[in-house]
């Protein structure tokens, strides 16, 4: 207390003297203008307020209960000083952009807080209606006619006899009179409660429980269509346009400071140039001043040239001189021959390390060397990763010789590349320095483990971060090269957002240590791990909600620590929603708003670097070609620079098959008048290739792409005969061309690929010779004889696959064959118990994906999702890498540590044998008898493998702070846990989420962005237009007057003037709110006069809405 009133001191002197120094308010650079010092200035005055006011409690009465309530106000109104450290780092101006960025983008977050708060507030008045007082019924024992308690240790919602959803069994009976699941806190009993549920519900922790205890209580036809459709809307949809928001923001953000530090450089260098030029003016006009010096200048010179030091000139050669050796002859003392031996020698002596240190620079830049250096890492790899728990002997000794040996040939490699380099250009590279650091710090732990000062643990871990080296490789692989450049560069941004996200954590830490400190012991029997007692306790438990799991069960124990669900008890959620939504939804999120900015940044990079590469190949052929390949080249190059100017865009009918292609040159909105057109494709591309876009019509300017949904052309027959029997001219074939074009033909087999869905869906997997499963057969013998037929159709159309633009040269064909094909193979095999059979009717899935073929923009969408996959290789290597280097670690600190006795009591395999005596829920009367065993965790370190899988687990937050309380509680190999044994443990687990879930994860999410921009743009991409500019010019080609309908008939004006009047939109939104408010009174337990009254209400507005309806039915007419 004496300390925080000595600081409270100081801060008030601090604030005090800058109100003397720059003033309190009335003029511009004003104290409590600058929004830091406003800060500051509040949590001054409430720290002085709060020791005023715990001085004058402990005058009126000491202790007193309104003393201590006040005094707990103002404590957590304290925990805001920690505030403070903002103001030390609003210089930096990468924590300026994430700060900024999260500001600027307050204003349209508000607008989705209001849609989101929108969703919620509807979607629990449609609960209320649904689910209210469904909760309170459970399994009871009836014993002598009177409800005892609840028949089950962990009661769960029950339905009656004659209603859908769990039955009672064995004797008990479903009644009324349960609290209902977690203590009464998950329900819909009245609109408070129903909101907290749905909110739980869209974060998507525990949604399935709540899910379940509802068709448990009410049957299965209503509940999964309430959640699971307020999931896809509200968490999947409504919650990520938060991510749009913030990563736009800090695009624009960043951009901003860019351009700001770009114009300081270039005021930096106009500045230095004015003084340049100002100096070389003023030492002109000193020249035409004084002309005298020049020549004294000049006779200067030669001294000075001739005292030079043969430091200076030791390049030019001497040896073949003649007046070096007139020079020697005229030397005549032996201190001077003594002089000229030594300066040889020395002369000798470097041109000796000159040339070593040339040819050790050519060996170390060699790429025999660099394969060497990442063949030992691979070594030291294989090293590491072969340690386990009870590994044998021989490999312990194996292992630590390899290291031994491995650190030399390092230290080796580190002291020829400092000598071939030298220092400074050797520590110039972040690898080498990375390297110098791992190398320095491995020998210096050797020799402190070989003297017995240090543990060997330290050692291991330092090796385990060696594997890092093996991103060397990066060095010949580009687009790798640059996505590791790419995260590197956003270093800076991460590091601000994590003093960001630390200083977050602190605050609300301490504010739920003076919350919560100590009241999570409300149940004896159960021991929390997620409490507020301490502070090092605190911070896990808000990074714990920060991370999403298990935050709700935290909520529940906040709840009960206040006595429960009743009105001081639910207030506390509030503090919970405010740390989920501020940390998880928008903290987190500017995570995924960084790794987009930069992976867009990798990508811009790796198609530059591409691009730059073509072009120094095409310089190189051309100087070494003879002339007429010059012109070979440079034709070729004019040629692909149009080719790139020109948009091909060609539509998709139904099979998928490429149209006639029509070319818009941008650059020349003249048509060419004599450019031939080909009702072909060009035989030099394949048709498959630019087959999925859509046609841009000729004109005398490009269209605007959303005005290009026309009616889509049909694929003309290619010149070659079908099946060697149909030609061109075929009647017949002709006929088949014209039915699989038509668009009657190619929606009823979209109809019967829905129906052939839904029946796969229908059908019964238990009873395999039901009814239903007999008439679904059948049906399904339908479907296929349709497919088969439509396959015919198109292969008499488009032949089979020998000729260009035939069937089988189109991917989504192919699968669309090879569906049919296993539905025809497995009615051959009537057998059901042949293993393949059942494979092959497994396949019949893939039915729904031909439905891709027919639709334009679910084909994009997957044509985007196989393109992110199959360059998403970069991200799983860089993350595998990291990965692998964390389960090392976790292996070095955690094999053999995590077994336990389920006997608590006993610490050691020896001693865990036998049986020991447990009672149930703590009464003495109910003992039970358990046998001891020595288990393993669910999830152990013991070898990399585990560790690996583990480690990925965490990654996705699922059940990871169970793992993280047993790491902790780990003591020694093949001994038992001991209760928060080493709570430092905690760090590696924080720094492994923050590194691979945080953002690595985040990096699979925004190159998945990024790939969806990139192709939404492909069709642009010679545009000369940004997007902006395109939307503007779009807007203007599609607007249009509005029509305004006004009624002719007097009486239906009159109508019609009243219904669009402002006053009558404001009391019909005002009937609306009032419904709503009504809709939202209902409660569990309401009494039948508060319940006649709101059927009263609920009436009145359904007429007042009935007349609304008839009053626009006269003013607008049906029409």
């Amino acid at each position: 207390e004496r300390v925080e009133y000595l600081f409270l001191i100081i801060f008030t002197v601090e604030a005090f003297l800058k109100v003397i120094a720059y003033g309190l308010l009335f003029h511009p650079n004003a104290y409590l203008r600058n929004g830091w010092n406003l800060l500051d200035f509040i949590i001054v005055v409430v720290g002085l307020f709060s020791a005023i006011l715990e001085q004058a409690t402990k005058a009126d009465g000491g202790n007193s209960i309104g003393g201590k309530g006040a005094g707990f106000d103002v404590k957590a109104l304290r925990a805001f000083r920690v505030l403070r450290p903002l103001r030390l780092v609003s210089g930096v101006p990468s924590l300026q952009v994430v700060l900024n960025s999260i500001i600027k983008a307050m204003v349209p977050l508000l607008h989705i807080a209001l849609l989101v708060l929108f969703v919620i507030i509807i979607y629990a008045i449609i609960g209320l209606e649904l689910f209210m007082g469904k909760m309170h019924k459970t399994c009871y024992h009836v014993q002598g006619g009177l409800i005892d308690t609840p028949a089950e240790d962990d009661p769960s919602p029950c339905a009656p006899q004659s209603a859908h959803g769990r039955q009672c069994q064995n004797g008990t009976e479903c009644k009324a009179g349960w609290e209902g699941p977690k203590h009464g806190i998950t329900n819909f009993d009245n609109f408070a409660f129903a909101m907290l549920t749905v909110f739980q519900c869209i974060t998507m922790e525990g949604w399935t429980d709540v899910l379940y205890w509802m068709q448990d209580a009410m049957g299965y036809e209503l509940p999964w269509v309430y959640f699971v459709s307020l999931v896809i809307f509200g968490s999947f949809f409504v919650l990520n346009l938060v991510l749009g928001v913030l990563s736009g923001e800090f695009s624009k953000e960043r951009e901003k400071a860019k351009a700001r530090g770009d114009f300081q450089k270039l005021r930096e260098k106009q500045q230095l140039e004015e003084d340049l030029k100002g100096y070389l003016d003023w030492i002109t006009q000193a020249e035409d001043i004084d002309p005298e010096n020049e020549d004294e200048g000049m006779d200067e010179e030669k001294p000075r040239n001739m005292s030079m030091p043969t430091s200076e000139t030791e390049s030019v050669n001497t040896d073949n001189v003649p007046g070096a050796d007139i020079e020697g002859e005229n030397c005549g003392s032996l201190s001077e021959k003594n002089f000229s031996f030594s300066n040889f020698s020395s002369r000798y002596w470097r041109r000796w390390n000159r040339f070593c240190r040339r040819k050790c620079r050519a060996a170390v830049k060699s790429n025999v060397f660099y394969w060497l250096v990442i063949f030992l890492v691979f070594l030291n790899t294989l090293t590491i990763a072969s340690e386990h728990y009870n590994q044998p002997d021989w490999l312990t000794e194996v292992q630590d010789t390899a290291n031994k040996v491995l650190l030399a040939l390092f230290t080796a490699e580190m002291l020829l590349k400092m000598y071939s380099l030298g220092l400074q250009a050797y520590f110039v590279s972040l690898f080498n320095r990375f390297d110098c650091f791992i190398v320095c710090g491995g020998i210096l732990e050797t020799i402190l483990v070989e003297t017995k000062i240090m543990s060997p643990l330290g050692i291991s871990v330092l090796r385990c971060v060696r594997l890092l080296r093996i991103f060397k490789i990066t060095r010949y692989w580009n687009s790798l090269s640059n996505l590791v450049a790419s995260l590197l560069n956003s270093v800076r941004s991460i590091a601000s957002l994590l003093l960001l996200l630390f200083l977050f954590i602190i605050i609300f830490s301490l504010l739920g240590m003076q919350l919560f400190g100590g009241k999570f012991n409300f149940d004896e029997m159960q021991t929390r791990r997620s409490t507020f007692d301490n502070f090092p306790q605190s911070l896990l438990t808000v990074f714990q909600i920060l991370t999403g799991e298990d935050w709700n069960s935290v909520m529940y124990d906040g709840i009960m620590a206040y006595g429960g669900p009743s009105f001081p008890g639910m207030l506390v959620c509030i503090y919970f929603i405010i740390l989920f939504i501020c940390g998880n939804y928008i903290l987190l999120n500017v995570f995924l708003a960084i790794a987009v900015d930069n992976l867009a940044d990798a990508e811009s990079l790796t198609s530059a670097q591409k691009e730059e590469e073509e072009e120094k190949e095409r310089k190189k052929l051309a100087r070494t070609a003879s002339p007429e390949k010059k012109q070979e080249i440079e034709k070729t190059a004019v040629e692909e620079e149009t080719k790139e100017e020109k948009i091909e865009l060609k539509s998709i009918t139904a099979d998928g098959e490429s149209p006639p292609a029509t070319k818009i040159n941008v650059d020349d909105y003249q048509p060419n008048e004599n450019e031939e057109k080909s009702p072909y494709p060009p035989t030099e591309a394949p048709a498959e290739e630019d087959e999925e876009e859509p046609e841009m019509p000729v004109g005398p300017r490009p269209r605007p792409m959303s005005e290009l949904h026309l009616k889509e052309k049909a694929v003309p027959m290619p010149d070659a005969s079908a099946f060697f029997i149909f030609s061109p001219n075929n009647r017949f074939r002709v006929h088949c061309h014209r039915i699989v074009n038509d668009n009657i033909f190619t929606n009823l087999i979209l109809f019967f690929i829905l129906l052939s869905s839904i029946s796969l869906a229908a059908e019964d997997p238990v009873r395999h010779l039901s009814f239903r499963n007999q008439i679904l057969g059948n049906a399904d013998y339908v479907f296929t004889s349709i497919f088969t037929l439509e396959i015919i159709l198109k292969m008499t159309a488009y032949g089979a696959f020998l000729h260009k633009g035939s069937f089988c040269r189109n991917y989504f064909n192919i699968l669309d064959l090879l569906v049919v094909s296993v539905s025809l193979i497995s009615f051959g095999i009537q057998s059901s118990a042949i293993n393949v059979v059942k494979i092959l009717r497994v396949l019949r899935v893939l039915r729904p994906l031909r439905a891709i073929n027919r639709a334009k923009g679910l084909k994009h969408v997957v044509q985007c999702v196989f393109v992110a996959i199959r360059t998403i290789g970069n991200i799983v290597i860089v993350t595998t890498l990291l990965q692998f280097m964390f389960a090392c670690i976790g292996v070095q600190l955690f094999k053999g540590k995590l077994y336990s006795c389920t006997d608590s009591s006993k610490q050691t395999a020896a001693e865990c044998r036998g049986y020991y005596i447990t009672y149930k829920d703590g009464e003495v009367n109910q003992p039970m008898i358990q046998p001891r065993s020595w288990e393993n965790s669910k999830f152990d370190f013991d070898n990399v493998l585990t560790a690996m899988m583990a480690l990925f687990t965490v990654s996705t937050f699922e059940g990871w702070p169970e793992l993280l309380y047993r790491s902790i509680d780990s003591h020694m190999e093949d001994v038992g846990p001991i209760y928060n044994h080493r709570v430092e443990i905690s760090i590696f687990f924080i720094i492994y989420i923050i590194i691979i879930a945080f953002f690595m994860m985040n990096i699979f999410v925004g190159f998945v962005i990024v790939t969806f921009q990139e192709q939404g743009e492909q069709e642009y991409k010679n545009c000369e237009l940004d997007k902006n500019q395109r939307q503007c010019v779009e807007y203007a080609l599609k607007a249009r007057p509005l029509r305004r309908y006004i009624p002719k008939n007097q009486y239906q004006y009159k109508v019609w003037y009243v219904v669009n009047s402002t006053y009558f939109e404001y009391l019909m939104f005002v009937l609306i709110l009032l419904n709503t408010i009504c809709l939202a009174m209902q409660h569990y337990g309401q009494s039948c006069m508060f319940k006649e009254a709101m059927n009263i209400l609920n009436m009145l507005f359904t007429g007042l809405f009935t007349v609304e309806m008839v009053l626009k039915l006269i003013a607008f007419k049906p029409k």
